[in-house]
């Protein structure tokens, strides 16, 4: 159909219909075989276990003993020791932490932790800790700063309590599971860890950790990934216990706990459907690792199925629940206190 220009109208014209494309005569075959099997983490230049070979390769080759990035055994594992750990959480930016509080901070120092600045807030209240904190520092020759009181609301961050007083120390250095169960047998203990399944508050992991170091415990073992890391926050809420209790960092959290059980370690997980109950455990004389789930979703079914034993606190009906860092008091009392009627 034409328009009165004599030209056919747009739209009214059928086109022919499309031919029959050639094939690519096996072209896209190779694509289509796919690249082979996948490799392992450890030849995976990208990836973390890869670069972890290459810097081990490297080390060795330049006739270093030992882990790379670990100049010995002196130092206790878990201690902040720089940005240089091999098994610390990268970040990104300035990977230092702000311990805040005068008992955390006093704690820090008395532990050499390599703080690299000790902020005073203007006209602070002196007391013992401050006085000693102050003595320290000089001592180490820490660089002594004193700041506003806004400007250390700032460095404290959101809900932080600084007292007046606050330290910057590098970011934390995280211990091997495995390492920290070797150092506890060689020095004639029986262990006794604690491990977090899907921890996210970095308060629980605070309260974790001073609750550990007040009933005997070694350290504490915290998974990679979902889980909290020890940050400022943590530091706080352990009340300084941080700089004496290493924390770990496992990888799988639950093929650590299948190597720590191949270590004779009994692993016994907390739940208030646990099938044994805590009065009276008759594993505690033992290598014990005891591990608490988040309060909302409690332990993982892969973590649950590691368990050699489920164990549950006896609680009043009206409860309905315990939150990790109480429930993890009370189980590390109890294994206290058995130990200590055993040995008596």
């Amino acid at each position: 159909m034409k328009g009165s220009s004599g030209k056919p109208r747009a739209g009214a014209v059928r086109k022919a219909a499309h031919s029959k494309q050639v094939g690519t005569g096996g072209h896209g075959r190779k694509a289509l075989e796919g690249k082979g099997p996948t490799p392992k983490a450890e030849d995976r230049s990208w990836h973390v276990a890869g670069k972890r070979k290459a810097a081990q390769e490297r080390y060795e080759a330049a006739g270093g003993k030992g882990r790379a990035g670990q100049k010995g055994r002196s130092q206790r594992p878990g201690a902040p020791r720089g940005a240089s750990g091999a098994s610390q959480r990268s970040r990104s930016g300035d990977e230092s932490e702000i311990v805040t509080g005068r008992n955390a901070v006093v704690e820090a120092l008395r532990t050499k932790v390599p703080a690299t600045t000790l902020y005073l807030a203007q006209r602070v209240e002196m007391d013992d800790r401050v006085r000693e904190s102050l003595k320290m520092a000089t001592n180490r020759g820490i660089p002594v700063l004193e700041v506003t009181r806004p400007e250390l609301d700032r460095l404290a961050g959101d809900g932080g309590v600084h007292q007046g007083l606050a330290l910057k120390v590098p970011a934390y250095e995280y211990a091997h599971p495995i390492e920290l169960l070797d150092e506890v047998l060689a020095g004639d203990e029986t262990p006794l860890f604690v491990a977090l399944d899907g921890i996210t508050d970095p308060r629980n992991l605070g309260a974790i950790i001073r609750s550990t170091a007040a009933f005997g415990g070694q350290g504490v073992i915290v998974p990679q990934r979902r889980s909290v890391g020890v940050t400022a926050a943590a530091w706080k809420t352990s009340a300084g216990a941080a700089a004496r209790i290493p924390v770990a960092m496992a990888p799988n959290l639950t093929q650590t706990l299948k190597a720590l059980k191949e270590r004779g370690v009994f692993v016994l997980g907390l739940d208030g459907g646990g099938d044994v109950s805590l009065p009276g455990l008759e594993f505690a004389d033992r290598p014990v690792v005891i591990v608490v789930g988040s309060e909302g979703k409690g332990l993982s079914r892969l973590v649950t199925e590691t368990c050699d034993a489920i164990v549950s606190i006896p609680i009043s009906a009206a409860t309905e629940s315990l939150n990790a860092g109480i429930a993890v008091s009370v189980a590390l009392y109890e294994v206290a206190r058995l130990r200590a009627a055993e040995s008596a």
